[in-house]
């Protein structure tokens, strides 16, 4: 995955207009009662040049826009449009999906400045973001996802678009993904066994295989992070990754070390934040890098932690 910035829309000439013109237009909306509910076929879109203005950078006024770049050749694209695909559907207008067919549409290709497929863009009130390249897990795009609508409501008042489900057809309960039945209670004893007895590796390998099934499991999300977490710090020098962070304050690979040890000795906000300055500081690989191991350590604390959403939203400051 690569997050590096807002790309310039420049070429777009639109872009500015569009933008005026989906604010008025949100207004008299507001106006007139509110939005119009749509049926949840209609929040996964395919787009091209000629729509592009209409159905991204007007509809971005009201509702963060996700692009899906793609080709009917890229096998990755094949197994990362259908997970968008239900995320759109999960996420309930929170976001919209627009399907981008390279082939067909090159000018945009070329004016987004995508070197390879899949891409994955969003278009925020006009401002175009690039959330990542190729295939990533689900996880990480979900995180990527919930800081994409985090920064739509608290930077531009954007809070999605109303969805009828009672318009979704006879087909509709398909769309939910079943839940898986479980049990995993042995499987999580046995990893919980594991990392008590400080086999880091094969507490990973349990909650891994509870996951392979049950990818929602918060209970083997949370053990995992731990103990991946346990399994980096153990072979350590404390002494030498802090000085190596104290002399190297842009240096990602040292100041993800010494956020690992700031965590495991219970100094929590020490690291959030050691991490946010981290990918302030940083770009390209490095700066996803360290993104991501921000969001490892999120889920070692849990959602529910108050430092946890602070700290998302000081990641969210940065990174758009």
């Amino acid at each position: 995955m690569s997050m590096s910035g807002v790309v310039d829309l420049a070429a777009v000439k639109a872009a500015g207009e569009a933008k005026v013109k989906a604010e008025q237009a949100r207004a008299e909306s507001a106006r007139q009662g509110g939005p119009a509910a749509v049926p949840p076929s209609s929040l996964v879109i395919d787009v091209d040049e000629a729509g592009f203005e209409r159905d991204v950078l007007q509809r971005s006024a009201e509702v963060p826009v996700v692009i899906d770049f793609w080709a009917e050749w890229c096998e990755p694209c094949k197994q990362l449009g259908p997970l968008l695909e239900r995320l759109a559907l999960e996420y309930n207008g929170r976001f919209l999906l627009a399907k981008v067919d390279v082939d067909a549409n090159q000018m945009l290709m070329q004016q987004f400045g995508i070197q390879g497929i899949p891409a994955v863009f969003a278009v925020v009130a006009g401002q175009a973001l690039p959330l990542f390249q190729g295939a990533a897990p689900e996880s990480q795009i979900r995180e990527t996802l919930d800081q994409l609508i985090q920064v739509g409501e608290e930077r531009f008042g954007l809070t999605g678009i109303v969805v009828d489900r009672d318009a979704a057809g006879p087909e509709a309960g398909a769309e939910a993904p079943e839940v898986p039945a479980g049990p995993y209670d042995a499987l999580l004893e046995a990893a919980a066994q594991a990392l008590d007895a400080n086999d880091f590796a094969g507490a990973v390998q349990a909650y891994r295989n509870v996951l392979s099934d049950d990818p929602a499991n918060s209970e083997a999300k949370l053990g995992l992070a731990q103990a991946e977490l346990l399994g980096r710090v153990q072979t350590m020098d404390p002494q030498q990754v802090r000085k190596d962070a104290a002399e190297n304050p842009a240096d990602a690979d040292a100041q993800i070390a010494a956020a690992d040890l700031d965590l495991v000795g219970g100094h929590v906000e020490d690291a959030f934040g050691r991490l946010v300055e981290t990918v302030r500081r940083n770009f390209g690989e490095d700066r996803d890098r360290v993104r991501l191991r921000l969001l490892e350590l999120l889920e070692v604390i849990g959602p529910d932690d108050p430092r946890v959403g602070a700290a998302r939203t000081a990641l969210a400051r940065v990174l758009f």
